[in-house]
């Protein structure tokens, strides 16, 4: 499960790609933490053009995210959500707890 990352001031860029699906969330989950943990960022934006497919397991993602940045006070945007990954992520309302763009 492949990411890149993009780092602009104190804001940090993460296009998520492939399937996020129980086989992949465990890896994406590692390589955020560690991009997170390593630049600390005031901002955080997911980019989600790259994703074919994703399931509760994303979910699952971006609340970790989420936890994560609140400890340092930073804030998670979630962008070009893909049709089916919206559909999950407005069934479980996470536009509740993440901003959704």
């Amino acid at each position: 499960m492949p990411i890149t990352v993009t780092s602009r001031d104190s804001a940090l860029t993460i296009a998520l790609s492939g399937e996020i699906d129980h086989h992949g969330a465990r890896e994406m989950m590692t390589q955020l933490d560690q991009a997170i943990a390593e630049r600390l960022p005031a901002q955080l934006v997911l980019d989600m053009s790259g994703v074919a497919f994703m399931d509760s397991s994303g979910i699952a993602v971006l609340l970790r995210a989420r936890r994560q940045l609140a400890h340092s006070g930073g804030i998670l945007r979630v962008v070009n959500i893909p049709a089916q990954a919206r559909r999950v992520l407005d069934a479980a309302g996470i536009g509740r707890l993440i901003s959704l763009d």
